[in-house]
């Protein structure tokens, strides 16, 4: 078994010497994961609480996925079709009490509207106590989107290993039903770039803790706004990368594994 220390700092190492990406923050983001881990499930509810205290439903090749998230996307799957799929916003309304139903355990998404079911899951991520994927990458993200195509999306891969491994799980699992999405996007109109734009503020939303403002709500709007200006792109390319090579997070930490015990045998 491989030591993920090792792996990690390889990564680092890897990004800083190919690619001249230096990444901040690593040893932040194993504490949060840390803390993820030891949370327990808090009274059953699914909104505002980390991945690993949620329920958990096993996916063939995915491995344990939130409950929520599998149930969300497999009622989704039954309307793929519907034009403006994520982009049109259901009732605040209905959201609000679809919500409640969740959060109290009640069975009820394979009935909701589809448009609804859509904004409860862009919710459910914009709520994560930490975004899935961190703002420690946002720098990093803003110096791989100065690379070429090819390079690009090699150090935006390789950026996606920091992540914790049960993130990478959820990430693939998801992105692949984003990919199903915008294969039907000639009657849906929501293609792999619409998804990009639509998800990226919720996968990777500026966490309050990041914010060294004042807490004045003006200041604290302008900071957010000057915030989403600056790192909307890479965002964006983030998202868009993984959608379309989710299947390669599987095979980014062996690739990379390997090279590391070529390495050591040239010792």
């Amino acid at each position: 078994m491989w030591d993920q220390r090792l792996v990690k700092l390889a990564l680092l190492q890897h990004l800083r010497a190919f690619y001249g990406i230096k990444v901040k923050g690593v040893r932040g983001q194993c504490d949060r994961r840390r803390h993820e881990t030891a949370a327990t499930e808090i009274g059953g509810k699914i909104f505002g609480v980390p991945f690993n205290a949620l329920p958990h439903s096993a996916v063939p090749e995915y491995g344990h996925i939130p409950s929520f998230l599998v149930d969300a996307c497999t009622s989704l799957e039954e309307h793929i079709h519907t034009e403006g799929l994520f982009r049109k916003s259901g009732s605040v309304i209905r959201l609000k009490a679809l919500k409640n139903k969740v959060d109290h355990g009640e069975g009820c998404l394979s009935s909701a509207p589809p448009c609804d079911i859509a904004g409860l899951l862009k919710q459910f991520f914009r709520e994560l106590p930490e975004p899935i994927l961190p703002a420690d990458l946002h720098e990093a993200l803003l110096k791989a989107q100065q690379l070429g195509t090819e390079e690009k999306n090699k150090a935006i891969l390789l950026l996606s290993c920091l992540l914790a491994d049960h993130t990478v799980h959820v990430l693939r699992y998801f992105f692949n039903f984003l990919r199903n999405v915008s294969l039907r996007s000639s009657e849906n109109k929501m293609d792999s770039s619409n998804l990009a734009v639509i998800f990226a503020p919720n996968l990777l939303q500026t966490s309050e803790g990041h914010e060294k403002m004042s807490s004045n709500a003006e200041k604290k709007g302008v900071y957010q706004t000057l915030s989403w200006k600056r790192y909307q792109p890479c965002w964006v390319l983030m998202v868009s990368v993984l959608l379309h090579h989710w299947k390669a997070l599987k095979k980014v930490n062996m690739k990379l594994l390997v090279n590391i015990r070529e390495r050591e045998d040239n010792v």
